[in-house]
């Protein structure tokens, strides 16, 4: 594949996401993996899982841990020092993502950070906002399903919560966590909850950011 083929094909991957969040706050992708890099990526996460290498997430800029009635998922953040190919090639794409939101919206993005979550059965994270109160350098919020043949009876879906116009009430849509999946939001604008599950869902949850 040369390089304006490819350019075309990741631009017609971006775009839906781009006209998503232009319109609505939000957009998603169901191609953003193929489902051999879901699998690889997956298979990586439960590697450096069963390394010990996952952590309780926190909550807070300080990353407090916190009893499971407010979030039970275990996270481990990526580091391009130590990426795998597989990771460093969901990176490269992100870093291609940031690219095409810098030139078609305008928003100076300069960096993200990614982390792989796992839920473990009957685990939640309760509704919440991603930018923090003290640092505003969270733009968008994304998250990359790496979950095969999930059925909605699974459960586990991501429910975001939409003001409606005259910000005085709102309307709540619900995001299966299907494998391949990319879902992008406004990290200061849109509170979001991740429902419980019946079985694990797995992801690499991350942020695009201007500093």
């Amino acid at each position: 594949m040369n390089n304006a083929d490819h350019g075309s094909q990741t631009e017609m991957l971006f775009e839906p996401i781009i006209d998503g969040i232009l319109t609505n706050g939000y957009g998603m992708t169901d191609n953003f993996l193929a489902p051999g890099d879901v699998t690889a990526l997956a298979g990586r996460l439960r590697e450096r899982r069963a390394a010990g290498q996952f952590r309780a997430a926190g909550i807070g800029n300080q990353q407090v841990t916190v009893e499971n009635t407010i979030r039970g998922d275990e996270i481990l953040w990526l580091e391009e020092a130590t990426a795998t190919p597989e990771e460093t090639a969901f990176l490269l794409r992100i870093g291609e993502f940031v690219q095409y939101v810098n030139r078609t919206c305008y928003l100076g993005l300069r960096d993200y950070e990614f982390h792989y979550a796992l839920y473990p059965p009957g685990t939640f994270y309760k509704r919440h906002l991603d930018q923090f109160r003290s640092d505003s350098r969270r733009k968008l919020s994304v998250i990359c399903y790496l979950n095969t043949d999930w059925q909605e009876s699974d459960g586990g879906q991501l429910a975001i919560y939409l003001p409606d116009s005259d910000e005085t009430s709102e309307q709540q849509i619900t995001v299966s966590p299907v494998g391949g999946r990319l879902v992008c939001f406004e990290s200061g604008r849109l509170e979001h909850e991740v429902l419980p599950a019946t079985r694990e869902r797995l992801s690499v949850t991350g942020w695009l950011k201007t500093g």
